[in-house]
């Protein structure tokens, strides 16, 4: 994406719900409420804002890089050809949200609660914390995650057929019951195997 075929905008809302071709920057807000938009072939960079709650949103080629959305509310969108690079969203709420091709890389979603999402292209985590982020009814099948902190993450049901976790620590995972058709590496079985014992409240004598 060239930085000079883009259009500089102060606002998201773009007109009749749509906007293309843009760069929003710098921007530090204490509210984001944004419903019904298509936001297309842009990027988002330093947008700073304390509560924001995104809905029906429809987002196609677009970049954010280093923005702190942390406590957003996402919900009932479709997210296509996506990035987030450098991003903090501490204890973020998505619901309902469709990923395809989307990257998250360097993010911190610690704390996030990940109802119902839906990976139906390529998705990936690498070198994210996800440290106490929970997993709720979602279909995560191949997404990869790579070289993240899982530390107390949790998975409560879902689909996780193909779901790549070789480089990662799993010995803290919470729902091990539930990732099954998972891809792991031999070493981390032991991992695994500490946190199931975990889960079911195993004493190793």
């Amino acid at each position: 994406m060239n930085d000079a075929d883009l259009d500089d905008v102060d606002s998201l809302e773009g007109e009749h719900g749509k906007l293309r071709d843009f760069r929003y920057a710098d921007a530090r807000l204490r509210e984001l409420p944004l419903s019904g938009t298509q936001l297309m072939d842009g990027r988002i960079t330093g947008l700073t804002t304390q509560r924001a709650r995104l809905e029906e949103l429809r987002l196609h080629s677009v970049e954010f890089s280093a923005c702190d959305l942390s406590g957003l509310r996402w919900e009932d969108s479709k997210l296509s050809r996506v990035t987030f690079t450098d991003c903090k969203m501490l204890g973020a709420a998505w619901e309902n949200v469709t990923l395809d091709d989307v990257v998250f890389e360097r993010c911190k979603l610690d704390l996030a609660a990940v109802t119902r999402l839906r990976a139906i292209g390529p998705v990936i985590f690498t070198g994210c914390t996800l440290r106490e982020a929970r997993f709720v009814g979602s279909d995560l099948s191949d997404v990869a995650f790579d070289e993240c902190d899982l530390y107390l993450t949790e998975f409560d049901g879902g689909t996780y057929r193909g779901c790549d976790l070789r480089r990662n620590d799993l010995s803290s995972l919470r729902g091990v019951s539930a990732l099954k058709k998972i891809i792991v590496d031999r070493p981390q079985l032991q991992g695994l195997a500490e946190a199931f014992a975990a889960e079911l409240e195993i004493t190793v004598g």
